[in-house]
């Protein structure tokens, strides 16, 4: 798209304030990044509309565009990544709702009283067993370009494992290599409070490949290996001038398995669903 001069009162700039502001109040990383990305798809929308290259936050926050925007995606118009359901699969509810709801939070950041009617909440804390079975599949072979291979095993053994047992990752956090047996027969099972729970094949061979990731990264430790099942996948951040543990010496933190699945998820499914999605509902 060709550059243009800013002009007074820029939308782009508008955008780029209400995402500082809401990194000032502590919002999520995830929250921050799924706004910034529907502002940006909303301007995108609004600039090609208007066939210029920079427009007025007034111009932007006309309810024409909004209008316009809403129905272009619920057509699947704005999508860039392909999904389960095809590239040209409409929008899910939920995606809309959120559109309708950075909206409204971009509106009450400029002070604007204007707002769009939000319907209630949808189903999208789970997913059909259809929708739950793809998903899984899909999660299992896939790695988006520029993903971390061992990370994407790692979510993907995990959502395995949450629809295998029915329980939650706080559930699941705990569990140790040796709470896995692949090798039992007749069925490979999984010790969950000391009562084991049979794996499906395909559980269990995303969990194998798991492993053996996993015993990758702890090759590396100097030392004996605590035997979490769930590792960080690469060193963490240095933090006022000491150094973070080596991968394998901590187990990953649930809110670390929380953001990986939502970030792997919304890469390949379009949305960035829990792991609680794929429980029976």
């Amino acid at each position: 798209m060709p550059t243009a001069p800013r002009r007074h009162d820029d939308a782009f700039d508008a955008i780029n304030g209400f995402l500082g502001e809401l990194a000032e109040r502590g919002y999520g990383y995830e929250t921050q990044r799924l706004r910034g990305h529907l502002l940006n798809e909303y301007l995108e929308h609004a600039l090609a509309a208007e066939k210029t290259a920079a427009i007025t936050t007034a111009e932007l926050m006309d309810l024409v565009h909004a209008d316009a925007w809403l129905a272009a995606a619920a057509a699947g118009e704005t999508r860039r990544r392909n999904t389960l359901l095809g590239p040209d699969a409409a929008a899910s509810y939920n995606s809309q709702r959120a559109r309708i709801q950075t909206w409204n939070a971009f509106a009450e950041h400029l002070g604007l009283p204007l707002r769009l009617e939000l319907p209630p909440a949808g189903h999208g804390d789970w997913l059909e067993p259809e929708e739950a079975h793809k998903l899984l599949r899909t999660l299992a072979v896939k790695r988006p370009v520029g993903a971390n291979a061992a990370t994407s095993l790692r979510t993907a053994a995990v959502a395995a494992l949450v629809a295998a047992t029915g329980r939650s990752v706080p559930e699941l956090h705990a569990l140790d290599v040796a709470d896995v047996d692949l090798e039992h027969r007749p069925f490979p099972q999984v010790e969950l409070h000391s009562r084991p729970h049979p794996l499906d094949k395909d559980t269990a061979d995303v969990l194998r490949r798991w492993l053996d990731v996993r015993a990758g990264i702890t090759a590396q430790l100097e030392g004996t290996d605590p035997g979490y099942l769930w590792i960080p996948t690469k060193p963490g951040r240095t933090r006022d001038g000491i150094e973070p543990p080596k991968p394998g010496l901590t187990r990953a933190a649930v809110r670390t398995l929380h953001a990986a699945h939502r970030t792997l998820v919304l890469q390949v499914f379009g949305a960035p669903l829990r792991p609680g999605a794929l429980l029976p509902h």
